[in-house]
């Protein structure tokens, strides 16, 4: 079931890899084209650093922190394959598949390749291991309040 599991985690990185290529030979770095009016464009932008650009430069800090994260959640993966819940293990999964799509381009372009600019408010552009990071730590805490909630019947 474990395998199930790292399978999902590496057709993700595969989409967010292949949409960052896609978006490299699309558009021109800066270009933008709307997807969705005044809600979703691609924009092209090459991120040093973490959300709102937080820490630019930092690259060998963003490696230290991904190595220890990705040792982190395969480990919890491991430990948890049997009795864990589908909840943590897809949020694991997820989690783990952002972290090493982002740090290939970190590794392999010294920045990360982001597209997904909203339109309706001030948020950074994103990508899709960003996209799947937040939905694997909105998995984790359905897992936490499902546990909590497990518990409290015990």
């Amino acid at each position: 079931m474990l395998a199930i599991y790292f399978i999902i985690s590496g057709l993700l990185i595969g989409l967010d890899q292949w949409v960052k290529w896609w978006i490299v030979n699309d558009l021109s770095l800066g270009e933008t084209k709307n997807l969705i009016p005044d809600v979703l464009s691609l924009n092209h932008i090459r991120n040093t650093g973490a959300a709102w650009s937080m820490l630019e430069g930092k690259m060998w800090l963003f490696a230290i922190i991904t190595i220890i994260a990705v040792i982190v959640v395969v480990t919890l993966m491991i430990k948890n394959q049997r009795k864990g819940s589908r909840w943590l293990m897809i949020g694991l999964s997820l989690i783990l598949a952002g972290a090493i799509g982002n740090f290939i381009d970190r590794v392999r372009l010294g920045y990360v390749v982001d597209m997904f600019q909203t339109d309706f408010m001030n948020f950074p552009i994103f990508n899709v291991a960003d996209i799947t990071l937040v939905c694997g730590v909105v998995c984790i805490l359905i897992y936490i309040i499902l546990d909590e909630k497990e518990q409290g019947k015990k």
